[in-house]
């Protein structure tokens, strides 16, 4: 399965990292896959962007070590704009405990480095539900 619904509208991924070789990376890993995937390097411009899309994103997909908030943070604001909002969180830094007493936890949590395979597959249960 692919990114394409029957209705042929792209899917649309956010993914927000401040590392833009891991941007690229997952570029070039999810457009062949027929997915519209918009990168952002900053969280606070991922949030703006979010708050104003129209349709939403299928799905976010965030580092937790950023610059100038981290990926929990990222997802607080998210899913207090958009409370169902489907979300992966991504880190080479910190395991999952980092959210297991958090009121608000992503779907989906993957260890960096990952297998390419198992975002892909992570990618496509999420956004396609």
């Amino acid at each position: 399965m692919n990114g394409n619904p029957s209705n042929n509208a792209p899917v649309t991924i956010f993914v927000v990292d401040d590392e833009p070789m891991l941007l690229e990376m997952a570029v070039m890993i999810l457009e062949p896959l027929h997915y519209q995937v918009r990168t952002f390097r900053d969280p606070q411009t991922a949030i703006a962007e979010f708050s104003a899309a129209n349709p939403r994103p299928a799905l976010i997909v965030t580092d937790y070590a950023m610059h100038s908030m981290n990926g929990m943070d990222l997802i607080r604001e998210c899913r207090r704009i958009h409370p169902k909002q489907k979300i992966i969180l991504l880190s080479g830094t910190v395991d999952e405990s980092i959210y297991t007493k958090a009121e608000v936890k992503p779907d989906r949590f993957l260890a960096k480095p990952y297998q390419v395979s198992d975002f892909v597959t992570l990618v496509q249960s999420l956004a396609t539900d």
